[in-house]
């Protein structure tokens, strides 16, 4: 029963994070159109949207995600897959973060190339993550590399690093 709680809260929280990631560019480029009390009506919506919404949605799904990696053990090369496509949207992210921080002061637009160019590489990479987790390929991998990604591995790998696995 944990695990399809985790597994629920999960996904719902992937879903209002990647549409949060979806929408922000959009929001981005009604800054040009605006000015004075309306253009800092937007800030504020902007600021709430990311900060309240898109960032704890962002933190649930990395923490409901990592639980169930403990609660299911899943240790297969498609997971290490998965998890660096989930870099790429934390990357993403905090990109969007930083465009917050400047786009809103004086004279600074979002091109409508860039907001092209945005949604179409975050939703690459919520595609991807979406045909990695559903499909879970069977990858065949060398041994050196299953030895690689070893629940350990890299203690054993590099004990001089880690002087609490001895």
């Amino acid at each position: 029963m944990t695990a399809i709680l985790l597994k629920f809260v999960h996904v719902l929280a992937i879903a209002m994070w990647s549409v949060g990631l979806l929408s922000l560019p959009f929001l981005y480029s009604q800054r040009r159109q605006l000015k004075d009390k309306a253009l800092f009506s937007l800030h504020n919506f902007v600021r709430f949207f990311y900060i309240k919404l898109v960032s704890p949605a962002a933190f649930v799904a990395v923490v409901t995600g990592t639980a169930l990696i403990f609660v299911e053990s899943t240790f297969v090369p498609w997971f290490s897959v998965k998890l660096a496509l989930v870099g790429a949207m934390v990357f993403i992210h905090v990109l969007s973060g930083l465009v917050i921080l400047r786009l809103f002061e004086p004279g600074q637009t979002y091109p409508t190339s860039r907001v092209i160019i945005v949604i179409t590489l975050t939703a690459t990479v919520i595609a991807a993550i979406l045909v990695t987790v559903l499909g879970k390929p069977q990858w065949v991998t060398a041994g050196w590399i299953n030895d690689f990604f070893a629940p350990g591995a890299l203690g054993e790998m590099l004990p001089f690093l880690s002087a609490w696995l001895r």
